[in-house]
């Protein structure tokens, strides 16, 4: 156990010197490695880690809510994201106190292919939303709304909240807002993730728009909303079709 001390010391001691050292990460990476299940295990860290083990697994295996459809992701109208962004859109009007007209959740944002009936563990959430990112919002021209609903009628679809419209020749039309008409001259408030604000996905499209941001996860958004149905006797269930293809 003694070079397992000089570790945790080590580490105590490294993080020590840095509490007064501030870093703005300048850009994130993502690699996947695979662990070999026959690699021998360490039986001294093994007992030193798994107490700490157990209380993880215990928490992310807790039921957070139900799933009453399945929801998949699938174009053009995402279920399991329409979900994600009915959350964004009923949490953030809550936790901004401000009425969010719309609000939308990236192709790439979606990380589970199918939520399926039944429980829904913690673990299942942060598998859905794996990142730490930011519910935002903003204050959108109509003119500048509708050039980001043409991109996504270009992507065949994104998963969204308070918006109806139709696609045809991969551009949006018949854009109902709250159902009324887009106005290009209006001024709407639309939720989204720090992730596609700063351009993931959409380039700079939005860049330069005042954002107005407290910290707020997307992911903690969903367990709130999850948390807001239980409240009314509701299970996470298939929304309305939101977008649909010009006949």
């Amino acid at each position: 156990m003694g070079k397992y001390r000089k570790l945790i010391w080590l580490s105590f001691v490294l993080l020590c010197q840095s509490c007064h050292t501030y870093y703005r990460p300048q850009q994130l990476a993502y690699t996947d490695y695979t662990i070999s299940a026959a690699a021998p295990k360490d039986s001294d860290l093994h007992r030193l880690l798994q107490p700490y083990a157990d209380t993880v697994n215990s928490r992310m295996n807790a039921i957070v809510g139900y799933c009453r459809d399945n929801l998949e992701k699938a174009r053009p109208n995402f279920s399991l994201g329409n979900f994600m962004a009915d959350a964004m859109l009923v949490m953030g009007t809550q936790h901004f106190a401000t009425q969010i007209d719309a609000a939308f959740v990236n192709y790439g944002g979606v990380r589970l292919e199918q939520l399926p009936v039944g429980p829904v563990t913690r673990s299942k959430i942060f598998e859905l939303m794996p990142f730490d990112n930011i519910l935002v919002i903003q204050q959108l021209k109509g003119a500048v709304l509708m050039k980001l609903l043409d991109y996504i009628a270009g992507q065949n679809g994104w998963p969204l909240a308070g918006i109806t419209m139709k696609i045809r020749d991969h551009k949006a039309f018949d854009i109902l807002i709250g159902g009324k008409p887009l106005n290009p001259d209006a001024t709407y408030v639309i939720a989204n993730s720090d992730f596609v604000v700063n351009g993931g996905e959409i380039g700079n499209m939005l860049k330069g728009i005042p954002v107005a941001n407290n910290g707020y996860l997307v992911r903690d958004a969903l367990f709130d909303y999850i948390g807001w149905l239980q409240q009314q006797g509701r299970d996470i269930t298939i929304t309305e079709k939101r977008i649909h293809y010009a006949e």
